[in-house]
């Protein structure tokens, strides 16, 4: 699920199974496991902003996202969109893709089933992630650094654990840790 908070522009991408990535011996490539289709239900791509498309298309090659397309109508329009493995949902980039500041995303956040093998897995492909975290009211993190309290959250419940990273535009990435859904989710 994609949402979008009008107040502070912040894009969520609540669908990517970073456990099909954590499988030993499960190559990012390898088909994963999909969930039933539900006809009519939509599968949001979120566009994102960034200043050299093909770095980005790089970067997000190098965690194991899967390129579904590169496509340059001319030399003004390019689209490229690449897919976390196991996810119904994309990510969109490209030349004349959005009018957003590079780096302006924040709070994009990839659904994982344990925050510190979530965070091993794109440490390993070379990118800086943050140490795990919680937050300070227990809940949902604040925005930016504030209130990040080390480690996951002490009980283990489902969705206050956290660990971040930047794309090379400085567009925020969250893995939030869900274990269990809240109820009827």
């Amino acid at each position: 699920m994609i949402s979008h908070s009008p107040a502070v522009g912040v894009i969520r991408l609540r669908q990517w199974r970073a456990t099909a990535l954590l499988a030993p011996g499960v190559h990012p490539g390898a088909a994963q496991p999909r969930e039933p289709r539900h006809p009519g239900r939509w599968r949001p791509a979120s566009g994102l902003p960034v200043s050299d498309v093909d770095r980005a298309k790089n970067f997000y090659k190098t965690l194991g996202w899967r390129l579904d397309a590169d496509l340059a109508v001319d030399a003004d329009f390019r689209v490229v969109q690449l897919t976390p493995p196991g996810s119904r949902c994309s990510v969109i980039f490209g030349a004349g893709v959005t009018s957003a500041e590079p780096g302006s995303a924040q709070g994009l956040v990839l659904v994982v089933s344990d925050a510190e093998a979530g965070r091993a897995e794109p440490v390993g492909h070379g990118v800086t992630v943050s140490e795990v975290f919680h937050d300070a009211g227990g809940v949902f993190h604040h925005a930016g650094a504030v209130e990040r309290v080390p480690g996951p959250d002490p009980e283990r419940q489902s969705y206050p654990s956290f660990a971040s990273f930047e794309d090379p535009d400085g567009n925020g990435w969250l893995l939030q840790e869900i274990t269990t859904r809240l109820p009827g989710r």
